[in-house]
């Protein structure tokens, strides 16, 4: 066959879904109950445990941040990927706020105010999916960042004279996280109602 036959070349190639990316998703997703038994072991004063839990939680942020630019690097984007990324993502979110409201160390308001924009957005993404992706917003990024900083500072036993700190960078953290799930509805909404106009003016036609 010569180098024009038809369809040589033109198949772009399966990338398979067993791949260092996908392996770093999952090994976040394992650090998730690992990173929870280290965060209720110990007693009250027994820091050991408390930096175990810290030191976990850290490791499984990096992956979060390492697996995305491999897989873009180095062309690893799979479906599989696209679906257990996100789900790992509010995994560890959702237990390290979940553990440390259930310690007492952490309103539980502030909890359920994220928890809830995080399930509410990914509901979102399941009913808007026809209308196309909604990329993640630069606001988004900022909002996970903070989310990290401010549950280390959480996680961390820092002396009290630094609870100022910790708080004004979780206050933040819900700040972001309220007005970013706000800008994604309106987005949302906005896709929404592009797609009925371009539907309605094909009918037209």
């Amino acid at each position: 066959m010569g180098a024009g036959a038809p369809g040589e070349g033109s198949r772009p190639e399966r990338v398979s879904p067993i791949n260092v990316a996908n392996l770093l998703t999952v090994l976040r997703l394992a650090l998730v109950p690992l990173f929870l038994i280290a965060l209720f072991s110990g007693e009250d004063g027994d820091y050991g445990w408390r930096l175990v839990a810290t030191a976990l939680f850290a490791l499984a942020a990096l992956t979060d941040q390492v697996d995305g630019w491999v897989a873009r690097s180095r062309g690893l984007i799979t479906d599989f990927g696209k679906i257990v990324d996100p789900i790992a993502d509010k995994a560890l979110i959702g237990a390290a706020l979940l553990g440390l409201s259930l310690l007492g160390e952490l309103p539980w308001w502030i909890t359920i105010v994220i928890i809830a924009r995080e399930l509410g957005v990914t509901l979102l993404r399941v009913i808007v999916i026809r209308h196309g992706v909604i990329p993640a917003s630069r606001g988004g990024k900022a909002k996970t960042t903070a989310q990290i900083a401010a549950l280390l500072l959480f996680l961390l036993p820092l002396p009290s004279v630094l609870d100022p700190v910790s708080w004004t960078v979780m206050g933040l953290a819900v700040l972001l996280t309220v007005v970013t799930g706000i800008d994604y509805l309106v987005r949302a909404l906005r896709a929404a109602a592009r797609r009925r106009g371009d539907d309605s003016a094909t009918v037209e036609e």
